[in-house]
């Protein structure tokens, strides 16, 4: 028989995915490796699927996929202010799109974010640009 040494060092992680985008179940399980201390809710609204992991599942970090609406910013400051990192999503070209959008705009106002991370468009994989929260 033999053992595998696992990650005593991990945290636990729990995704929100909405439509199945992130995780890619199949029949309860996840097709996609999310890492073995990572709880899945699929085909939940975000703001309740995050609301439950906080309440049942003590996540250190909470993933979600293309936020963008009222309910998201709610469920969003509720992780923060629970103590839950994030790592989430949303489409957008520049920080002045972002600036120029109604809901972050808002979100960006609350100092939700500590980072922002453009992807590169034409090279898949690569980052374009990084932002980090001004701490004066």
């Amino acid at each position: 028989m033999e053992f595998k040494k696992l990650d005593s060092n991990g945290i636990t992680v729990g995704i929100v995915d909405e439509r199945g985008e992130i995780s890619a179940m199949n029949k309860g399980i996840s097709e996609n490796d999310v890492g073995i201390r990572t709880d899945i809710l699929n085909n939940i609204k975000k703001d309740i699927g995050i609301e439950m992991l906080i309440r049942s599942m003590a996540p250190k970090v909470i993933i979600s996929d293309e936020i963008g609406n009222k309910n998201d910013i709610s469920a969003i400051n509720y992780a923060i202010c629970s103590g839950v990192n994030g790592i989430f999503t949303a489409h957008g070209t520049s920080m002045d799109y972002l600036k120029k959008n109604p809901i972050f705009s808002e979100m960006l106002e609350m100092n939700l974010f500590q980072r922002i991370i453009f992807l590169d468009q034409d090279k898949k994989g690569q980052i374009r640009n990084i932002y980090q929260e001004n701490k004066q």
